[in-house]
């Protein structure tokens, strides 16, 4: 294992960094010197291109061709000349430093705006420069402006030689030149892309020699991959890009390998070395409940309860993803593992992310079980001491059979009398630890996690790997697809026509708006301000809610008991009614706005709708205010470029929700669109951070990865072999948190 001493070492002490440069790092999660050698940059410049000033000048001021006009086409050059003379010209902010460079075939000029003063102490006449940039021209002379640059001798000692320039002791010109990522308060103390390649370099000579080989051989051999000293050195400075392929690679699979050198040591943790319940799946509730419904489960529903009954039935305990699209069933699922919990004298918790969600499906829960003896409790943030005091005094005696709640759940003053049943809902906003605490009010409890996000296979493998998976693919029977239309901002007075046409046959329908209250920011009308135009001018003959998250609970189920119990006719909410109300009488859903949300918004607000047996509609009424404000802003090419991605972001949005209702399907569009760090829009998703590796570019690798992983943690789960020392040490080294978290499902 390497020394402390060594790896270990703060970065502060390297040569050209000191306390300063150290602390602003330590922002960007570089603390150490392993840190800093693993910053990989984010992309290169190709500046293999050696020109003479000749040869640019041809290149630079030739017609660019067709192909290249289209693709906005601009190459790096690298000249190498002398310098022939320098001075500053302009004052104060216009103030400049201009330097002619000079070889056999020519003179060219390099420009530096700003530092003029810096700039002109750092060259002196004959000196040779190898200078990297794009060309351009000003008053028909040719330059580079704030050219990268490596001094490569005085003049006199270069012709002495006669020698070829050894490229590989530059680090800014003539080759693959690496771009760190970097910012504004890193590029204040010196750090942009050229101060990193400085001080990488120095640290790459001083330590890469240190580092220890953290693979097997035989994995090596196996996955034809090169040494990790060798990669480290070519992804900062490679000669070629199959050097740079290979490196980029190497990185990508130890990422990957020790992401899943985790999920099987917690996989195999739980499995192998703890003791969990062996519940009887033998439930006389269980079965009067199913007997009780009003429709027949689905297959799929009843394959996967086969499939959890049966790790209720193993001592081990159980560690479940259920995956099912919205509508799917998976609440009677689990309530009905929840009741062959209660029936084997064991208490279950049903956790939900938000109170909203909770008080829902409390009222499912209750509501389902009409008629059978369970006792159901909801333990939220916002209730009252007294009815909290009862909730909790139940909960600790145990007659509290069935425990829906939120975060409230993992509170120190919620003590179980004998837990052993947990049910996570949208887990994915819950932290790790979270569910740790939880799972430590029991004694090894058996553990649903329930999405109805569906996740792309490739991020499942990230983010539940430890977990085994059941996927209820099937809708309830008699439901008909929703039907997407797609209509502009022009075409609402046929969208308003169509609602009142479906009220008039008793059916509901939702309007569902973006915003709560008026913005300057944002170009949007107000969930309340439409409220009142659709109240006072388009249906006032209609009866309307309003729901919105400033309301309170009372207020809020006053409004959603209105509306399921048809005495309104629309309700006009913002997208508070995403996280569960189910109206199977509401057949619209009108969604103003749509360009504004995203596609796994989209969806779940369609999935409010389609409960029932009619035909649904799911009507996304879009501006076409992107290709507007494009249009205003041509004269930023930067903004007008960001402009036009929106627009093509948002198209692509509203068409895949226009084409398809497989969850699945948009969710790998979603995930393609907004790449897997923001696919669910939080930190504590569990998803790893990823220097290098992608999961959806790299999926093979993943692949690989995970099977090489999977299989030596199985034949050897406390890597006592000898061929495994290497992955031991570096866990031990770097992934602690391996060993601390391995019981976490």
């Amino acid at each position: 294992m390497n020394p402390p001493s060594i790896l270990a070492q703060p970065v502060q002490y390297l040569k050209g960094i000191g306390e300063r440069r150290a602390n602003i790092l330590k922002k960007f999660g570089i603390s150490t010197v392993h840190d800093l050698l693993f910053y990989v940059p984010r992309r290169y410049l190709d500046r293999t291109s050696v020109v003479t000033i000749a040869q640019l000048r041809q290149a630079y001021f030739r017609p660019a061709s067709l192909e290249e006009e289209s693709l906005n086409v601009k190459k790096d050059y690298t000249v190498v000349g002398d310098i022939r003379s320098f001075r500053v010209m302009g004052m104060g902010k216009k103030a400049r430093l201009v330097l002619i460079l000079g070889d056999a075939t020519g003179t060219m000029q390099c420009v530096w705006f700003g530092g003029v003063n810096y700039w002109k102490t750092r060259f002196a006449i004959g000196e040779v420069l190898a200078v990297s940039g794009q060309p351009t021209a000003f008053g028909g002379n040719l330059q580079f402006v704030h050219p990268d640059i490596d001094k490569i001798a005085e003049k006199s000692l270069l012709e002495e030689k006669d020698e070829p320039i050894d490229w590989t002791k530059t680090l800014n010109t003539g080759g693959l030149v690496p771009l760190y990522p970097s910012g504004k308060e890193l590029e204040r103390v010196g750090l942009d892309s050229s101060g990193f390649r400085r001080v990488i370099g120095s640290a790459i000579r001083q330590y890469v020699n240190r580092i220890d080989e953290s693979l097997p051989g035989s994995l090596l051999e196996q996955q034809h991959l090169i040494p990790l000293r060798a990669a480290l050195q070519s992804v900062h400075f490679p000669q070629a890009e199959s050097d740079l392929s290979e490196s980029l690679r190497r990185l990508k699979y130890d990422e990957f390998f020790y992401f899943q050198i985790k999920l099987a040591l917690k996989r195999h943790g739980v499995k192998t070395d703890t003791h969990g319940i062996s519940f009887n799946i033998q439930s006389k509730l269980a079965r009067q409940l199913v007997d009780s419904l009003p429709f027949k489960l689905t297959q799929a529903q009843i394959r996967v309860i086969k499939e959890i009954t049966s790790d209720m039935e193993s001592p081990k305990p159980m560690n479940r993803l259920l995956q099912g699209d919205v509508g799917s069933g998976k609440t009677i699922v689990a309530l009905i593992s929840m009741l062959i919990a209660v029936e084997n004298g064991y208490q279950a918790v049903f956790m939900a992310p938000t109170e909203i969600l909770a008080e829902q499906h409390y009222k499912t829960i209750a509501s389902l079980l009409q008629g059978i003896d369970v006792n159901v409790r909801l333990l939220v943030g916002a209730q009252r001491s007294k009815l909290r005091r009862d909730i909790l005094d139940d909960v600790g005696r145990g007659t509290a059979q069935i425990v829906v709640g939120t975060h409230a759940l993992f509170e120190k003053g919620v003590e179980f009398a004998n837990l052993g049943y947990v049910v996570i809902d949208e887990q994915h906003r819950f932290g790790v630890l979270q569910r740790q605490s939880l799972q430590k009010k029991g004694r090894n409890p058996d553990v649903l996690v329930m999405t109805a996000t569906p996740i792309p296979r490739t991020l499942s493998l990230t983010l539940y790997g430890d977990l085994d998976v059941s996927i209820i693919n099937e809708l309830p029977k008699g439901r008909k697809p929703i039907k997407t239309i797609l209509h502009y901002e022009e075409e609402k007075q046929s969208v308003f026509t169509f609602v009142r046409e479906q009220i008039r046959q008793r059916r509901q329908a939702y309007f569902v708006y973006p915003l709560i209250e008026e913005s300057e920011k944002v170009d949007l009308k107000a969930a309340t301000v439409h409220f009142e135009e659709l109240q006072t001018n388009v249906f006032p003959d209609l009866r309307l809610g309003l729901l919105h998250g400033r309301l309170s609970s009372e207020e809020k189920d006053g409004v959603m008991r209105r509306f399921k119990n048809r005495e309104l006719d629309i309700l006009v909410a913002t997208t508070v009614i995403e996280v569960g109300i189910d109206v199977p009488n509401a057949s619209i859903m009108v969604i103003e706005n749509a360009e504004r949300f995203g596609l796994s918004q989209l969806h779940q607000l369609r999935g409010r709708v389609g409960r029932g047996s009619e035909q649904s509609y799911c009507i996304l009424l879009s501006k076409k205010w992107i290709a507007v404000k494009a249009n205003r802003l041509k004269g930023d090419p930067v903004q007008w470029q960001e402009s036009l991605d929106e627009q093509r972001l948002a198209e692509r949005r509203l068409a895949t929700m226009v084409q398809t209702n497989d969850g699945f399907k948009i969710a790998e569009v979603d995930l393609q669109l907004r790449g897997p760090g923001d696919f669910f829009g939080t930190r504590q998703s569990g998803m790893p951070e990823l220097k290098v590796a992608d999961i959806l570019a790299d999926a093979q690798l993943l692949d690989e990865a995970r099977r090489d992983a999977f299989a030596i943690i199985e034949h050897d789960p406390q890597l006592k072999l000898s061929e495994h020392q290497p992955i031991k040490e570096h866990l031990l080294s770097l992934h602690r948190d391996a060993f601390a978290l391995m019981r976490v499902a």
